[in-house]
């Protein structure tokens, strides 16, 4: 299998499919990324970076320059809004396993520019809609706004209703959560209202749950439509600006910078590859947002993927990039998609005893350095990526 005579197409230029890019064009492969969309989407998508993916940025200064325009979080927290008491993991705990030992709240945008700025030019097309991919014995093709455009290789980053995992004929089994969750971005300083907050707070309310997440100058809100609410009604300024009222009655109209809806899904392709296309981040796996896995799963799919072709481009066996899938899908279905329905099941309960069971479970981890380090190495990402390496 020749990678260096025709490019390696890529469909997605979010922060996926730019992080393969960029790694592929790192080792000279020839790279073509292919984006419908105008521009890198500034909206309000994922903005939590993990430990092990800013260890593997480091290199070329991306991490660097994540951490200057974001928000390094060294602790996170979950707390009942009632009485104040939470449960705090430091990440601290993590120095000797990681040169990041905190999570960073940096908008994912700023990941996408960076990596873009690093590409050789012309490597990027927006506006290029795929409509129908096919591959033959000797590489594969793409339909671009009705031109044919040839390649080595096809890697499908794009998304929920990925084009390429129909065409390697997956399924994405899993389900849908039936609840809608809102973003809300707001300058309003929660901080000087409720006490000893960290950077990230999962938050039990009466009969609900929330979350705070703060950028660097903004905090980040995520709230459910109240029963009876549709989801157009719970998307209304006024909706919004009253469910954080009943959160926080101080906060009186909040101002509201950005806002978006979405449904949570529950699922992983039942194949990762098929000849020569293969699929990455959310055409391969979504899952709940509680914890922050999602986006950097992606990455860690696509650091995988680029190290195997890389391998094949230098002469190794082909038959190395089976083991891509071998090494992600499992980590997408036991590590990132079932902590993730985890973390939201243990939120979303509104039984009081339930939580305060949750709440003294976790306080007994978080005061156990060991038991914390434990806890930690799952739920920031390193155990699942180091079981990925050693898979291979």
């Amino acid at each position: 299998m020749d990678l260096t005579r025709e490019p390696i197409l890529i469909v997605g230029a979010g922060p996926v499919g730019l992080t393969l890019a960029w790694r592929l064009s790192q080792a000279g492969l020839p790279v073509q990324v292919f984006e419908a969309e105008r521009e890198i989407a500034d909206q309000l998508r994922a903005s939590t970076f993990h430990p092990p993916t800013l260890d593997l940025f480091d290199e070329g200064g991306i991490t660097d320059e994540l951490i200057a325009a974001g928000r390094i979080t060294p602790t996170w927290q979950i707390r009942m809004h009632t009485t104040g008491e939470r449960a705090e993991f430091d990440l601290a705990v993590l120095s000797d396993d990681t040169a990041h030992p905190y999570r960073l709240q940096c908008p994912q945008a700023r990941l996408s520019r960076a990596l873009a700025a690093r590409l050789p030019k012309n490597t990027i097309h927006f506006g290029a809609a795929v409509s129908s991919v096919a591959q033959d014995d000797a590489g594969v093709s793409i339909t671009v706004n009705g031109e044919t455009v040839r390649g080595s290789v096809l890697i499908g980053c794009d998304g929920a209703r990925s084009l390429v995992r129909s065409a390697i004929g997956a399924e994405f089994e899993g389900a849908t959560y039936p609840e809608n969750t809102i973003l809300v971005t707001t300058h309003f300083p929660f901080e000087e209202h409720l006490s000893e907050l960290s950077g990230v707070n999962y938050i039990w309310k009466p009969g609900g749950t929330y979350s705070l997440l703060r950028l660097p100058d903004l905090w980040r809100i995520s709230l459910h439509p109240t029963e009876g609410q549709t989801p157009e009604e719970a998307l209304e300024d006024a909706s919004i600006r009253a469910q954080t009222r009943e959160v926080l009655p101080q906060a009186g109209d909040i101002d509201i910078v950005e806002k978006r809806i979405y449904r949570i899904h529950r699922r992983v392709a039942t194949r990762y590859r098929k000849d020569r296309k293969f699929i990455a981040g959310d055409a391969a796996h979504l899952n709940s947002p509680k914890g922050g896995m999602g986006m950097n799963g992606g990455i860690h799919d696509a650091w995988c993927l680029a190290d195997l072709l890389i391998e094949v481009a230098n002469g190794a066996d082909p038959v190395r990039l089976e083991t891509y899938e071998a090494r992600r899908r499992p980590i997408a279905r036991d590590d990132i998609v079932a902590q993730a329905d985890k973390n939201r099941a243990r939120m979303n309960t509104t039984n009081e005893d339930e939580r305060y069971a949750y709440l003294k479970s976790l306080q007994e981890i978080a005061a156990d350095p060991e038991k914390a380090r434990a806890f930690l190495l799952r739920s920031s990402m390193i155990e699942g990526l180091r079981r990925s390496e050693a898979l291979a």
